[in-house]
């Protein structure tokens, strides 16, 4: 597999903006993308720190999976990005206290056509955070579509950092060839301080020899861009989102929440 020239690949950079803000990408459907990012932020506020998470997928499912159904609200993110009202408008507390989520859900399709029309439709998503200034947040994670469109460019243009979940299997390695190269183009010309936090393995199966020759040539080629975290299979992982939970909440001692206490632990000692 081949990635192009990995030592010019951003893996370490400034922080400027007192909330850190990071995108969790992938353009790859099914390797775990909204799973990491609700419960990397619920793991986060779990160590006490306060989260926004902001779901720019018209798919909706980080704001289902932290209790909020947006067929009951009368805005969300589509109406932000739009012009409708601010961003601030549409930040809700989830059950956790230190948890927050702007929600979003599939009106959020016309969006991505919308911001073709417009002079600032890179940055869009960046002005409008950088507009909440009654929000303090330690950190903000987004989470982003299954595609390499509008949407995610704008959280790419918006992030300090990138985190990318990789399900272990071959084509998953390649749609991370792809986003590599998606993330060097948005540096070089939208955001210049935009860096790569680290991949994060997914769905591991112990007993797949498939999971561990993938998860051995990642290694191979990334070394220490590579959370030393592995997030397995497990079933709580899978349940939690039908009843509107993260897996910290619905089962704090199960693998999976385990898993992702210690990836927001290890994320913490990167920043120092």
């Amino acid at each position: 597999m081949r990635f192009g020239n990995l030592k010019n690949l951003p893996w370490s950079g400034p922080m400027k903006n007192p909330s850190k803000v990071i995108a969790v990408a992938n353009q790859k459907g099914g390797v775990g993308k909204t799973t990491t990012a609700i419960n990397l932020a619920a793991a986060l506020a779990f160590y006490h720190k306060k989260v926004l998470i902001v779901d720019i997928d018209p798919q909706g499912n980080a704001s289902s999976g932290v209790g909020i159904q947006t067929k009951n609200l009368k805005k969300h993110f589509y109406h932000a990005i739009s012009g409708s009202c601010d961003l601030s408008e549409v930040v809700f507390q989830t059950a956790n206290e230190c948890l927050y989520a702007i929600p979003s859900n599939i009106d959020l399709v016309a969006a991505e056509i919308e911001l073709f029309s417009q002079e600032n439709r890179e940055t869009k998503l960046r002005d409008m955070l950088l507009s909440m200034h009654d929000h303090q947040f330690d950190y903000v994670l987004i989470d982003c579509p299954p595609s390499l469109g509008l949407l995610t460019v704008n959280a790419l243009t918006a992030a300090h950092s990138v985190v990318i979940p990789l399900q272990c299997e071959y084509f998953a390695l390649e749609g991370l060839a792809q986003l590599i190269n998606t993330i060097r183009s948005v540096k070089r010309k939208l955001n210049s301080s935009l860096y790569i936090e680290g991949i994060v393995l997914t769905m591991f199966d112990k007993r797949n020899r498939l999971t561990h020759q993938v998860a051995d040539e990642i290694r191979n080629h990334f070394k220490e861009q590579l959370f030393s975290t592995v997030i397995p299979r497990n079933v709580r992982l899978s349940e939690c989102p039908s009843h509107g939970k993260t897996v910290i909440d619905y089962d704090p001692g199960s693998s999976g929440a385990v898993a992702y206490k210690n990836l927001a632990r290890e994320f913490l000692n990167k920043q120092g």
